[in-house]
């Protein structure tokens, strides 16, 4: 497996992440709105593994069909802070922001390495992730004020 195939499969592991939180997220919440906003998050999280899967195929390689432990760990965490929690939704937005940020880090990090043809690949999903990612700092500091 090559070092591109590698950077491939653990974007799509840590987005794959993000994406079982959204959907579990959504299962756990009340609120309509937040409901709906989860399954849109999750949504751009399926096309963005569906991207990034496209180009391991592309390379000959297998596309990495798990998440992390990490990603696990994050959603019990929250589980057990909304649980506790007087407002579960504000528990999730907040863990769920953290998820965006830990994506968004791993792609510049991807688009930071030594592979040319990998930085042009993710540079076509960055605005995606970006999207995401700032649509939930923008909610989590919503509900601060």
């Amino acid at each position: 497996m090559s070092d591109k195939t590698s950077e491939l499969n653990e974007l799509i592991e840590i987005t794959r992440d993000g994406k079982v939180f959204y959907e579990h997220a959504r299962d756990e919440v009340k609120d309509v709105q937040l409901k709906s906003l989860f399954t849109d998050m999750a949504q751009a999280k399926t096309e963005l593994i569906a991207a990034l899967q496209s180009k391991v195929v592309a390379n000959h390689d297998k596309p990495a069909t798990g998440g992390t432990l990490a990603g696990k760990a994050r959603q019990v965490y929250a589980d057990t802070k909304a649980a506790l929690s007087s407002d579960e939704g504000a528990t999730y937005i907040a863990q769920l922001e953290e998820a965006e940020d830990r994506i968004l880090h791993a792609f510049e990090e991807a688009m930071d390495g030594h592979e040319p043809d990998l930085r042009a690949e993710l540079a076509t999903q960055m605005p995606k992730v970006r999207a995401c990612h700032d649509r939930m700092r923008d909610l989590k500091k919503a509900q601060k004020k």
